[in-house]
């Protein structure tokens, strides 16, 4: 379901994959807004500086602190139009990094998660390039899965009953590479949701969403909740949906975030309440998103975002109900 959100409105088509057009959210930049051309312009500098002059352990210490300090900044960011045209420097720099680096496990992430981000919020209609940058995360993802889970990665490609079975040989302290696997998936998943090969391997999300919840509700800012609440509010009741568990996933993500996640109640309002024809829920989850502080530390882009296409979805609500 990264999660993160193409800021153009749509109607979600109820037991497709069109509903899945949520944005994971982008695993983790720094920003202070620190996303500007300059900016990235002097990082690559300084790393290749610290290669050219063969300092191996610094250059592995700066790729550790800079893949952890990407997200946040990401997060941090108040102006979505600087993110967008910022982060392909990123994207180029840890390329690179990775070049020098290949087994890198959180880099590997780091990259999964900047390209599955700009993938699900940057690339527009252009679903060619989303679909390259999306399955470009989850060669990076499973990568790192196959250099730590030997075999869950043997069953990457394989059935989802071999996939579960081997899922829960992994310990809990893989929580991070479990979920940056199922952010880069669901990713994947939504910029290719015409082919069914890829849309089969939506329980292989689900179980790893599931087990994630299940370590730390609130890693990544909850943000598993709020993808299983999407997947749960695709389909009617009546062909096999679970609406109302849908929406206690939303309830759980929005009470753990204290209220902070705007994009928990955006998405709740546009899966759920448009599944069940509640026009009063979706109205005034709407509302409640447009009025709050977008400004929360690890939401600000995603509730900024949230805010944008709360705006739309109020404007199309009108012909939907």
């Amino acid at each position: 379901m990264p999660p993160i959100i193409p800021v153009t409105s749509f109607t979600p088509v109820h037991g497709s994959l069109e509903a899945m057009r949520l944005s994971f959210p982008p695993a983790a930049v720094p920003a202070r807004r620190v996303l500007r051309a300059r900016g990235a312009g002097a990082l690559i500098v300084t790393a290749f500086a610290l290669m050219g002059a063969g300092c191996a352990s610094i250059v592995g210490k700066a790729t550790d602190r800079l893949a952890t300090n990407l997200g946040s900044a990401v997060l941090n960011a108040d102006d979505p139009s600087t993110v967008r045209d910022g982060l392909p420097a990123y994207l180029l720099l840890l390329d690179g990094l990775l070049e020098g680096d290949p087994d890198n496990v959180g880099t590997l992430l780091a990259a999964a998660n900047l390209n599955g981000a700009y993938a699900g919020n940057f690339t527009g209609t252009d679903m060619a390039r989303a679909q390259r940058l999306s399955s470009k995360a989850l060669a990076y993802a499973k990568r790192a899965t196959c250099i730590e889970e030997a075999a869950l990665c043997a069953t990457l490609e394989g059935n989802p009953d071999d996939f579960a079975a081997a899922l829960k040989g992994v310990g809990d302290e893989r929580v991070g590479l479990m979920y940056g696997l199922a952010s880069a998936w669901a990713g994947q998943i939504q910029a290719n949701r015409d082919d069914w090969g890829a849309v089969a391997d939506l329980p292989k999300v689900e179980a790893l969403l599931l087990r994630v919840v299940a370590i730390d509700p609130m890693h990544d800012g909850g943000l598993a909740l709020v993808y299983l609440g999407v997947l749960n509010s695709l389909r009617p009741e009546a062909v096999g949906g679970k609406p109302e568990l849908g929406k206690a996933y939303f309830q759980q993500a929005i009470d753990a975030s204290e209220g902070r996640n705007l994009f928990a109640k955006t998405l709740m309002a546009e899966f759920h309440a448009r599944l069940v024809f509640d026009q009063d829920l979706h109205d005034r989850l709407l509302n409640e998103v447009l009025a709050a502080d977008p400004k929360a530390p690890r939401y600000t882009l995603m509730n900024t975002l949230a805010q944008q296409r709360a705006k739309a979805l109020l404007e199309s609500g009108k012909a939907y109900f």
